[in-house]
């Protein structure tokens, strides 16, 4: 997929921007001040995937603790900073790979040249994140979609040129809406405004079971279009969950390796003489603990099972009282209804994987 040409940024060892892959990142939710809780639910993150992990930093008491959990990790941290300007040389000092700054929350331009020359001599790089609801012009309801985005653009701009005129370039950009149509559209004006890599994301998607379609959709209509350059999906919940969200966008776009199976299921209809559903769950249990990029596909009638066979690693085109397996499109044998799972993993133990 052709992405967007952006400048390159090191947070830590992880470069972010349109030459490298694009970056998932996410949250903590835990206390600051808990260092060891803190530090734990990090090492989760990594394990699920997290490339870059953010942490809250609203007192001095978490700045403090920021640098002791520094310490203890192995991934670059980013401190999230609002409100207060010395809570972000604090984090700078103690390590912070990059900081993130809300236009909307710290605005005195002395406090922001602090900053920045507090990152110059630290390495550190910035996200200028513009939320919506963080801009006082947008409080009333009654302000227009177009106007909102106007004016989220320009509180980037005008942010920006404060950093510019600092020579600092080590910026990335977001804008950020709990509406998934304001998000993508000002996203691609500041994609056609600036050449920085861009962090994508809704403010806020709700419960898990609620945030990943509007994630998907304002996150993969922007990948496809070749913007964005590191993601978080935020959702109310479990952290862990919004990598393996962030990390199904991306490998639906090609733009993540995919190191686990990959189940395809036909959606059934009134074709299918078999109970599809309750085999495909069981072939995914049969799979799930594979960890490499194999694709499996399970189909329920003529009419689509062939052709997903010749896409998929294996298959299993099962009707009534039977099914046929394939590998790489061949056929490679059959099996009464009552025998599919046990024929499946005889054949997925002889496969190389």
């Amino acid at each position: 997929m052709s992405r967007r040409k952006t400048l390159t940024v090191s947070v830590g060892d992880v470069k972010i921007g349109s030459r490298h892959p694009v970056a998932i990142q996410s949250m903590t939710n835990v206390p600051t001040t808990d260092v060891s809780r803190c530090a734990k639910q990090i090492k989760q993150l990594i394990k699920a995937g997290c490339s870059l992990v953010r942490i809250a930093v609203p007192t001095k008491q978490d700045t403090k603790a920021f640098a002791k959990i520094v310490e203890r990790c192995n991934v670059p941290l980013i401190a999230d900073v609002h409100f207060n300007a010395d809570r972000a040389i604090e984090a700078i000092e103690g390590g912070a790979a990059k900081i993130r700054l809300n236009p909307g929350n710290i605005k005195n331009k002395k406090d922001i040249v602090r900053v920045i020359d507090a990152a110059k001599a630290h390495k550190t790089a910035i996200r200028i994140g513009v939320n919506e609801a963080s801009i006082r012009d947008l409080t009333k309801a009654d302000v227009p979609q177009k106007k909102r985005v106007k004016l989220m653009l320009g509180e980037m701009k005008k942010y920006v040129r404060i950093f510019e005129k600092q020579n600092f370039t080590q910026l990335v950009l977001s804008a950020k809406s709990s509406d998934t149509v304001r998000t993508i559209e000002i996203n691609r004006l500041i994609a056609e405004t600036f050449d920085y890599p861009i962090h994508l994301g809704l403010t806020h998607a709700g419960l898990v079971e609620d945030a990943q379609i509007p994630s998907a959709v304002a996150l993969g209509t922007l990948l496809a279009d070749g913007i964005g350059d590191t993601v978080r999906v935020s959702i109310a919940g479990n952290p862990a969950v919004e990598v393996e969200i962030a990390k199904k966008i991306l490998s639906s776009l090609g733009l993540c390796p995919i190191k686990r199976p990959e189940l395809i299921v036909c959606p059934t209809c009134g074709r299918a003489e078999i109970n599809v559903i309750s085999l495909a769950k069981k072939i995914k249990k049969t799979i799930a603990n594979i960890e490499v990029p194999i694709r499996v596909a399970v189909m329920g009638c003529i009419v689509n099972g062939p052709g997903e066979a010749r896409d998929a690693d294996l298959a299993i085109c099962a009707g009534k009282g039977k099914a046929w397996f394939y590998k790489k499109g061949k056929k490679i044998g059959t099996a009464s209804e009552d025998k599919i799972i046990t024929e499946f993993i005889k054949i997925l133990n002889k496969t190389k994987l």
